[in-house]
């Protein structure tokens, strides 16, 4: 019997590929996503990506979304508080697993697994240790399209923001630079893949500076008539 799953959905392109992934073998029934946003700004956490098009997403996807909503600025306690009452909330639907698509750092991992402690819901990485830059050529060979919508200017220059993601793009950026981003040089917005019924029409508007980091705002492509 498949494992009734929930998905942590960021928006980007390594929760895309986790539920295509998952979706491949067979074993885990993802159940639904669910995604921490920014109630002040109305916009996924990190990749500032519109509420708006997040549910746009789950839509292509065909799953249900559960949003989890944290202030800002959020206190680490904030958002322990905020991410046991869903824990609370997936058990009691009865969700056997919760899916992520960390790839290689290992304190993250060790914090998810240290919140499902004694809840009965098991952890799965199914991207994890995968080379990036295989992984990266993988997705776009089977047609996964991305938006870089936030970038680490200590890291990559700013000109990257709002820029599609393609195995081209990665070669001009600097040495160092991880071909997924694992290390939070950038963070991405997908808005096609096998993964969904029909891409999103989306177009990027102004970038701006926040908190250190660089933002591409993406949104839905305005009707021409």
């Amino acid at each position: 019997m498949r494992k009734k799953t929930w998905l942590s959905w960021s928006s980007g392109k390594d929760s895309a590929w986790v539920l295509h992934v998952l979706r491949q073998s067979g074993e885990h029934e993802v159940a639904g996503l669910f995604t921490t946003v920014n109630a002040a700004f109305d916009r996924v956490a990190m990749h500032a990506v519109r509420v708006e098009l997040l549910k746009r997403q789950a839509e292509a996807v065909g799953l249900p979304l559960h949003l989890i909503e944290i202030p800002y600025p959020c206190s680490d306690e904030q958002y322990d508080y905020a991410m046991t009452d869903f824990v609370m909330l997936a058990r009691d639907n009865g969700v056997q697993c919760m899916a992520f698509g960390d790839l290689h750092l290992q304190d993250i991992r060790r914090y998810r697994e240290e919140r499902m402690q004694g809840t009965g819901i098991a952890t799965v990485f199914p991207l994890w240790e995968r080379p990036t830059r295989a992984l990266l050529e993988e997705m776009l060979a089977c047609g996964l399209r991305a938006r870089l919508t936030c970038v680490d200017p200590r890291v990559l220059p700013a000109k990257f923001a709002g820029c599609e993601l393609t195995a081209a793009l990665v070669d001009s950026m600097p040495s160092g630079v991880d071909p997924c981003g694992e290390n939070g040089e950038f963070h991405t917005f997908v808005f096609d893949g096998p993964m969904f019924a029909q891409p999103l029409d989306i177009e990027m508007g102004e970038v701006v500076e926040r908190d250190g980091f660089v933002f591409a705002d993406c949104r839905l492509r305005k009707s021409r008539e």
